[in-house]
């Protein structure tokens, strides 16, 4: 506007709003003088301080206490009396912050943000439950998978018709047992599905000295490594459009566990395979590479621009959701 209003008179207005693309009913306007933010006038016919004070008391009165301002005006009105109309007794209730919402509304807490970290195996496990098509429609077979997030090898699993809490916790038993989980050893961490948050796996949980950790409501990030283990199976070329039975799915179960824990080189731990995180391999495999690489470097230096190569690290540490802004503390805790 500022170089309209330098250029106009020379141009004129409409040249310049033409040349500079400004529409000149805008140009008119920003010249227009800013109207002053001075407080509302009182109306002549409003109410005055004593009015206002004696609505108020009718309306905080035994009688009219638990009535809405319309039912108090026309109860008033059949007895031949008039205070103001209902519109008012709001606006009067609205100046002393007394207008609200009267039923009782649904107040949703304030979740935690959780926040695991790991430093080896068997210190934080992941769980979940996920749905596979069975052979008819509205048909599914469900699959249960426990993950350790530290080295994302799947510790347990199963494929049963239904979701059930007494499953759940069958499963989680057999597979603490299975790597010898120690009392206070172990945090198991899920969403909030109902076998998740079931009374009995928090009993059984609570008996095995297992600490329990759950993801916010309809936060899928506070749950990643689940999360992201089933979506790399149901991209995987041979994951069929459905089960033909209950048999299918576990053998189907059989290959991919069998390839995601002793096969797939995961970018997330050098990519070395989960089993030779979790089983103590990591070191080794990875002064094997180290050597390797080492030779090819001394064959041909010149191949590698940015000097002598290393192997991919092993993270050191895994979190679920790491601090924000105490970069100090991730750097130390690794």
């Amino acid at each position: 506007m500022t170089a309209v209003a330098e250029v106009a008179p020379e141009v004129g207005v409409r040249a310049a709003c033409r040349a500079l693309d400004v529409p000149p009913a805008s140009f008119y306007r920003a010249q227009q003088p800013k109207a002053d933010s001075a407080p509302r006038k009182v109306p002549p016919r409003a109410l005055n301080n004593q009015e206002r004070a004696e609505v108020l008391g009718v309306l905080h009165s035994e009688r009219f206490v638990d009535k809405s301002p319309a039912e108090t005006w026309a109860t008033l009105l059949d007895e031949g009396k008039y205070l103001c109309s209902p519109r008012t007794m709001y606006r009067i209730l609205e100046a002393h912050q007394e207008v609200r919402e009267r039923r009782n509304q649904l107040r949703h807490p304030n979740y935690k943000k959780p926040q695991l970290l790991a430093t080896a195996p068997n210190q934080v496990w992941s769980w979940d439950i996920t749905k596979l098509r069975g052979p008819a429609k509205w048909t599914y077979f469900y699959l249960y998978v426990i993950l350790d997030i530290f080295s994302r090898y799947t510790v347990g699993w199963m494929v049963a018709h239904r979701e059930s809490a007494a499953l759940a916790e069958r499963l989680i038993d057999d597979t603490c047992a299975k790597q010898a989980i120690e009392p206070d050893q172990l945090v198991i961490h899920a969403d909030r599905g109902p076998s998740m948050t079931s009374k009995t796996v928090a009993h059984l949980l609570a008996d095995l000295g297992v600490t329990k950790s759950h993801s916010r409501p309809y936060t899928s990030n506070d749950n990643p490594f689940s999360e992201s283990q089933f979506r790399t199976m149901k991209y995987r070329p041979e994951f069929p459009e459905s089960f033909g039975c209950v048999q299918d799915a576990r053998a189907f179960g059989n290959e991919f566990f069998h390839w995601c824990n002793f096969e797939h080189r995961h970018s997330g731990i050098g990519y070395l395979t989960p089993a030779a995180v979790h089983h103590g391999l990591a070191e080794s495999i990875t002064a094997t590479r180290s050597l390797a690489l080492q030779r090819a470097y001394a064959a041909n230096p010149e191949r590698f621009v940015k000097g002598q190569p290393v192997p991919p690290a092993v993270p050191s540490a895994v979190w679920i959701n790491p601090p924000e802004k105490d970069a100090d503390t991730v750097e130390d805790l690794q």
